[in-house]
């Protein structure tokens, strides 16, 4: 499986997300995740293999962290996109203070 091909899979591309600034254990990572602690083992694995994490042993404990290097031209994609959604978020969010404060003020005329 090529480097395309694995962060394809939508939570792939979210534990790439969770760990693109900080390292996190297999179980931090696996806590975010509705699916089994091994179903996101998995899917680390299969990071690992394509060389898009890293993997640090402590003891038992995984430490895993994005390996931008190893995703070459799709970290600036990834990263990008992450940024599109925030921005996306951050509208939503403002658009619904707005209403909402829009919603108290004309409750605040009613006769």
């Amino acid at each position: 499986m090529d480097a395309v091909q694995a962060v394809a899979e939508p939570r792939r591309r979210e534990i790439l997300r969770l760990v693109w600034d900080t390292e996190l254990s297999a179980g931090q990572i696996a806590d975010r995740f509705d699916v089994t602690f091994g179903a996101v083992s998995q899917h680390l694995k299969v990071l690992r293999d394509t060389g898009l994490v890293t993997l640090r042993q402590d003891g038992k404990r995984r430490f895993y962290r994005a390996d931008r290097a190893g995703l070459g031209p799709l970290a600036d994609y990834l990263q990008t996109m992450w940024a599109e959604k925030l921005d996306t978020l951050a509208e939503l969010a403002e658009a619904a203070e707005r209403a909402e404060g829009e919603a108290e003020g004309a409750e605040g005329t009613a006769p």
